[in-house]
């Protein structure tokens, strides 16, 4: 792979890199005690209060992505550290995948792929997505995006967010994006707010053979409802690039699920979108410092 441009701008700066994520809190620590600065990658890194408490000179965290649940907002506020993110940077690769599971999910790929190999040669009908109706939940640039790619396959887009404007997408309340939808897809920020929105009682209001795909984060639905909601076949699958613990334990009982397609929270993992995305975590940096803050969360 050829060297990132955008880290080429730091060339001239003292710049420690790691590799690799720190094993917990002690290990975030050591890194990054003596820094005034930090680039952070990875939202399994936690900038808890008791992180941000042992890092006195710290004053800026440049996040690449858009979470920032992973950071104790009002700590860092109480210490005047500054907080940036990276809006819209990976939305089309967010969108792109979010689309790539909706379609592995419907065409059961992985379980026939699964079966192929095996020397079966399964038939079983499959679910065909032109004139289907795809629910939104949050149309931030990410929702924004699998709105259009929706619409280009032939279905019917209807929406829900905190706060809706524009012509994205039909708008209807919370329930009906449930009670209408045959694909459920999630696209909100994780915050008291949202912790656990999607839940059981959610679940039942789905007609038969609905699928529930999530990219956002995993704490936005309770798990263990969504499980026991795909092995009573409440719902007909789900497509997960997020977990509530991450990455996903190898006792998960979504492991053994035949309905369920798993990715490792890569959905933004992209070469346009890590580019794209440490270019302007990198230029929120270079704002800080000439006094002219951008993409600031607090």
């Amino acid at each position: 792979m050829s060297p990132s441009a955008a880290f080429q701008k730091l060339a001239r700066d003292d710049v420690r890199t790691y590799l690799t994520r720190p094993s917990g809190p002690s290990e975030l620590i050591d890194r990054i005690r003596d820094s005034d600065i930090v680039i952070n990658i990875r939202s399994t890194s936690r900038f808890d209060a008791g992180v941000l408490e042992n890092c006195p000179a710290l004053r800026l965290i440049s996040i690449w992505g858009t979470g920032t649940d992973h950071v104790d907002l009002p700590a860092a506020q109480s210490r005047n550290i500054r907080v940036t993110n990276t809006p819209g940077v990976s939305a089309v690769a967010v969108a792109e995948h979010t689309l790539a599971l909706i379609m592995a999910v419907a065409k059961r790929t992985v379980d026939v792929d699964q079966k192929v190999r095996r020397g079966g040669w399964p038939r079983a009908m499959v679910t065909q997505l032109r004139g289907k109706t795809l629910g939104l939940i949050g149309t931030g640039a990410i929702g924004r995006e699998v709105a259009r790619l929706g619409a280009g396959i032939g279905m019917r887009v209807i929406a829900w967010t905190f706060h809706p404007r524009g012509d994205v997408a039909e708008w209807v309340s919370l329930e009906d994006v449930f009670r209408q939808s045959d694909v459920v897809s999630v696209h909100l920020r994780l915050s008291k707010e949202t912790s656990g929105l999607i839940r059981a009682e959610h679940f039942e209001l789905m007609k038969p053979g609905v699928m529930l795909i999530n990219t956002a984060r995993g704490g936005i639905v309770k798990e263990s409802d969504l499980i026991h909601a795909l092995r009573t076949n409440r719902i007909a699958g789900a497509g997960l690039d997020v977990f509530e613990t991450e990455p996903l334990p190898a006792d998960s009982p979504l492991s053994t699920l035949r309905n369920v397609v798993l990715t490792p929270h890569a959905a933004g993992i992209t070469p346009e979108a890590t580019e794209a995305g440490l270019a302007l975590a990198i230029e929120n940096v270079f704002s800080f410092l000439a006094g002219r803050p951008a993409n600031v969360v607090v």
